[in-house]
C-alpha cells in the first residue's frame, strides 16, 4: 500500500493532469486558491475552539490539501516541489532550535525568545535583495488580519526597546486616544475621524499585548458572545410574535441585560 503522503501527492498530480484530470483543479492558480487557503485555516481554528478533535483531523487534512495543491502547481512551473517545502521547514526548525539540535543553552524563556527573534532577523536579512539593512519591522505578511498584523508589528518594536515598561501608561494612552476620537467626531472631518479611530484600535491591541492577551482571539470571543446574546433577544421577541425592529431600544436593552444573566447559568 502506498505511503499516505505519497498517495496524496499522486492524487493531486492526477487531478492536475491535462490528460484525464479534473477541469476545476486544472484551472486553479496560486492566486485563485488564496480564498480556500484562508478559509481552511479558519476552519482548523474553529474546530480547535470547539474542541472537536474528529473535525480537527478532517480540517487539518483540508489544510494539508492546500499545501499539496500549491506545491503541485509550483512543481509544474519548475519552481519547487512538496519535498523541497518539507525540506525547507525542517531546516528552519533545526536552525531556530539550537538548544535542541546544537549546543546552545538558554536559561530562561526570555533568552530563548531573544535568540529566536535574532535568528529570524538574520534570515530576513539574508533574503533581502538589497545591501541596505532591513527594518526590524520588515517581513510581517501584509495580508494578515489587521489585529494580528498590528500585534506582530508591536512585538517587533517591543523586542527592540520601543514599548511601555508596564501596562499602566497604556491605560492612559487608550483614554487619550478615545478623547481624540471624540474631538475628531466633533470636528466632522471624516478623514480625521478615521485616523483617530485607527489610532484607538492600535493602542487597544497594545493594551491586550500588555495584558498577555491576543487581540484577535479576544475580539472573536466577544463577537461570539454578542451573537449569543442577540440570538437570545431574537428568541424573546419572537415569543411575543414580533420582530426585533418592532421593539424600541429600551426594551431591547432590557432583553440584553436578561441575556447577560441567563447565558451565564
Amino acid at each position: 500500500m502506498l505511503n499516505n503522503t505519497q498517495q496524496l501527492l499522486d492524487i493531486m498530480a492526477r487531478l492536475r493532469n491535462p490528460d484525464g484530470g479534473c477541469a476545476w483543479d486544472l484551472k486553479q492558480s496560486f492566486s485563485s486558491l488564496v480564498p480556500y487557503l484562508i478559509e481552511e485555516a479558519y476552519e482548523v481554528v474553529d474546530a480547535i475552539e470547539r474542541n472537536d478533535l474528529d473535525e480537527l483531523r478532517n480540517e487539518l487534512g483540508d489544510l494539508l490539501l492546500q499545501v499539496v495543491f500549491h506545491a503541485q502547481i509550483a512543481q509544474e512551473m519548475g519552481h519547487f516541489n512538496f519535498e523541497q517545502v518539507a525540506q525547507g521547514i525542517s531546516e528552519k526548525l533545526i536552525r531556530r532550535h539550537p538548544h535542541v539540535f546544537a549546543d546552545a543553552v538558554f536559561n530562561t524563556d526570555e533568552e530563548r525568545h531573544q535568540a529566536w527573534e535574532q535568528i529570524k532577523a538574520e534570515e530576513r536579512q539574508q533574503k533581502s535583495s538589497s545591501d541596505l539593512k532591513e527594518s526590524v519591522l520588515s517581513g510581517v505578511a501584509a495580508h494578515l488580519p489587521a489585529l494580528i498584523e498590528c500585534k506582530k508589528i508591536q512585538d517587533r518594536a517591543a523586542d527592540h526597546g520601543f514599548d511601555w515598561p508596564d501596562v499602566l501608561p497604556v491605560f492612559d494612552k487608550v483614554l487619550e486616544e478615545l478623547n481624540e476620537v471624540r474631538e475628531a467626531w466633533a470636528s466632522g472631518d471624516v478623514k480625521h475621524i478615521e485616523e483617530e479611530v485607527g489610532d484607538l484600535l492600535l493602542v487597544t491591541v497594545n493594551l491586550a499585548r500588555h495584558l498577555n492577551l491576543d487581540a484577535e482571539t479576544t475580539l472573536k470571543k466577544s463577537t461570539k458572545k454578542f451573537v449569543k446574546r442577540f440570538q437570545y433577544i431574537e428568541q424573546q421577541v419572537e415569543a411575543s410574535a414580533r420582530t426585533v425592529k418592532d421593539c424600541n431600544l429600551d426594551e431591547l436593552n432590557d432583553y440584553w441585560n436578561q441575556a447577560k444573566v441567563a447565558l451565564k447559568r
